[in-house]
């Protein structure tokens, strides 16, 4: 039997809406690094044939399974991938989105899923010299706003599940670099990605910063 975990229903924390924001930024950061540090970059769509799956443990038992056949029909290996689920707006149920870093053939995914209609494409529409960590953080930009709609919207979300899944297996690994300035911390992180920052941002820049000094730094495009 599936174990649900206590719940505090919305009101009963301090500052519920800061609560529920603070939340949801932890869980699109989390999942745009997974989608980021294993290439997710084919976005795909799962709906349901009929009237639909209105039963929120039912369509992550089908997920399961879903991916449970794509393993199987690619080998047997098993590969990263992320899924979102969302309800449709005009009453249909549920849908997923999901994300894989790796070409599947057409006729794979339709064979797994098997319950309706599967839509699937290469992030491939972005500038020249874009890279597949590009098409990446693209995936998961898509995937982070579903997941942000379920902290926006708490009444949709079913208690002690989770909001969005990922393969097991395949969590980025953290690596720690030290420095006694903030040059040095970017220098030493810089070597450990073997290219300069694409893109930099430092609490200095902005008037009347309240909070504690803060770097932001990303590598790549």
């Amino acid at each position: 039997m599936r174990r649900v975990p206590p719940y505090v229903a919305r009101g009963s924390a301090r500052d519920p809406e800061r609560s529920a924001a603070e939340a949801g930024r932890r869980a699109r950061a989390t999942l745009r690094r997974y989608c980021a540090a294993n290439r997710l970059n084919r976005l795909g769509t799962l709906t349901y044939r009929g009237s639909g799956c209105h039963d929120p443990e039912q369509v992550r038992e089908h997920l399961g399974s879903f991916f449970r056949e794509l393993r199987t029909s690619t080998g047997g290996k098993p590969f990263a991938y992320a899924w979102v689920p969302e309800w449709h707006k005009s009453g249909h149920g549920l849908h997923a989105h999901f994300a894989v870093g790796r070409f599947i053939r057409r006729s794979s995914i339709d064979a797994a899923w098997g319950r309706g209609f599967v839509h699937i494409k290469l992030l491939g529409d972005l500038p020249v010299g874009s890279t597949n960590l590009s098409e990446a953080r693209r995936a998961a930009g898509y995937l982070s706003k579903y997941v942000s709609k379920s902290f926006a919207e708490p009444e949709t979300r079913a208690m002690g599940l989770h909001r969005y899944d990922v393969a097991q297996g395949f969590k980025p690994r953290p690596v720690i670099v030290t420095g006694a300035s903030a040059a040095e911390v970017l220098a030493s992180a810089s070597t450990v990605f073997g290219d300069s920052p694409s893109t930099e941002w430092t609490s200095a820049s902005v008037e009347d910063w309240q909070g504690p000094p803060a770097i932001w730094a990303q590598w790549g495009r």
